[in-house]
């Protein structure tokens, strides 16, 4: 059976999915909508020239215009959103009211909760909603559900991810991959993390740790916004703690926090010169041309650290993916970590893998699936299982 997907937005997440899905998603036809029609005919065309199959086409959208939004749903199995997370709420609401399964990148956990409020009518229009894809959260949930699997009786649940220059560039070490909206918003607020077995809401920029990361070497770890997304509320009855922690550089912390202390990551305006200003639109406007590279070589890393029992004996397992910038087909490995979880998701959710309603996505997505199919992808995945002692002795064998 083949089938037909939808995707909003033809940035380089949308063309990572769209080349995926024509791959591995069983695609009739998979359709890239952009605001730029140019956008979207040139991702099509990439999409069409990798694949070597002509599967995708291009239109024109503002998905910001409900009417034509809601006629162009209608006949697709499934829509993928990979546009700005503001507009995902609105278009839950729409693929729910035509009928058709959706699912996107989320990055704000408060507009996700607000999606999954939407089960009842999901249910009845026979659909999935699966917010929140993407590489962090999404793949990062998903493998923190698999070795949840490996221990037997999880209690404790430490994720660790970033996305990376290979070679990076004072003064930032950082290149932007993907949009700048999405980065600044993971900067601001806190993150509601599982401590003791209770919500706790952590500041951003907090909790600073060193850790070893072979072969990429020492890096900083801490608390942003969002990377959790709603695993700790999921998990409250059964874990003690969930928490993510954002890989970075060594330097990034105290500039990252410097710019947090200035304010410089809010919404709410400042006068100057009499004007309204909102600082995040400045600091966007200043800093993405200082890290925004059209061509990186990029490494992205998910490491899943669970703690727990077997057999009523302290066990822990390592669950660790490093991806690298793909030569072959020009995808940055943000792209295939970020674009392919969602069109893994979106082919799960279009051949029957995933119940109907709106359901989170460490629940939804069935973790021994999403590892076989990231693995037939060619993502090398690690995993280390056993005593205690064992695991963190075998880590540290792995750092040198």
């Amino acid at each position: 059976m083949a089938y037909s997907y939808l995707i909003l937005g033809a940035g380089r997440q949308g063309i990572a999915a769209a080349y995926d899905l024509a791959c591995f998603g069983e695609a009739s036809q998979v359709t890239l909508a952009d605001i730029h029609q140019e956008r979207a005919q040139a991702a099509a065309d990439r999409v069409n020239h990798l694949a070597r199959i002509q599967i995708a086409d291009a239109i024109e959208l503002d998905v910001r215009d409900e009417t034509a939004t809601r006629r162009l749903l209608k006949g697709y199995d499934v829509v993928l959103s990979a546009v700005p997370y503001f507009y995902n709420l609105a278009l839950t609401r729409t693929a729910i009211e035509t009928g058709v399964s959706f699912c996107d990148l989320g990055g704000n956990t408060e507009i996700v909760r607000q999606q999954h409020a939407l089960d009842p009518e999901a249910q009845r229009a026979g659909v999935c909603v699966v917010p929140d894809c993407g590489m962090g959260p999404g793949m990062g949930n998903n493998l923190a559900v698999y070795a949840m699997g490996l221990v037997g009786d999880p209690e404790e649940v430490y994720l660790y991810d970033g996305g990376l220059p290979q070679k990076p560039q004072p003064p930032w070490n950082y290149a932007l991959t993907f949009a700048i909206e999405g980065l600044t918003n993971e900067y601001y607020g806190g993150m509601t993390i599982l401590r003791d077995g209770k919500l706790f809401h952590a500041p951003c920029f907090t909790e600073f740790e060193i850790t070893d990361v072979p072969p990429i070497g020492k890096l900083e770890a801490f608390l942003i916004a969002g990377g959790a997304s709603t695993a700790p509320w999921s998990f409250q009855s059964t874990l003690r703690s969930y928490q993510l922690k954002v890989l970075r550089y060594p330097g990034t912390f105290a500039q990252l926090k410097a710019f947090s202390d200035l304010g410089l990551f809010d919404l709410k305006p400042v006068r100057v010169n009499g004007k309204e200003v909102v600082p995040r639109q400045l600091f966007n406007a200043l800093f993405e041309p200082q890290v925004r590279v059209d061509d990186v070589e990029d490494v992205c890393i998910i490491r899943a650290h669970v703690k727990g029992k077997r057999n009523g004996q302290p066990t822990e397992a390592v669950v660790e993916v490093i991806d690298y910038y793909d030569a072959a087909t020009g995808f940055t490995a943000m792209q295939r970590m970020t674009g392919w979880h969602i069109s893994i998701v979106a082919a799960m959710m279009a051949k029957k893998g995933i119940p109907t309603g709106a359901i989170p996505l460490e629940l939804a997505v069935p973790a021994p699936a999403f590892v076989r199919e990231a693995k037939r992808r060619g993502f090398k995945i690690t995993e280390r299982t056993g005593p205690a002692e064992a695991v963190v002795e075998e880590t540290l064998a792995l750092m040198g």
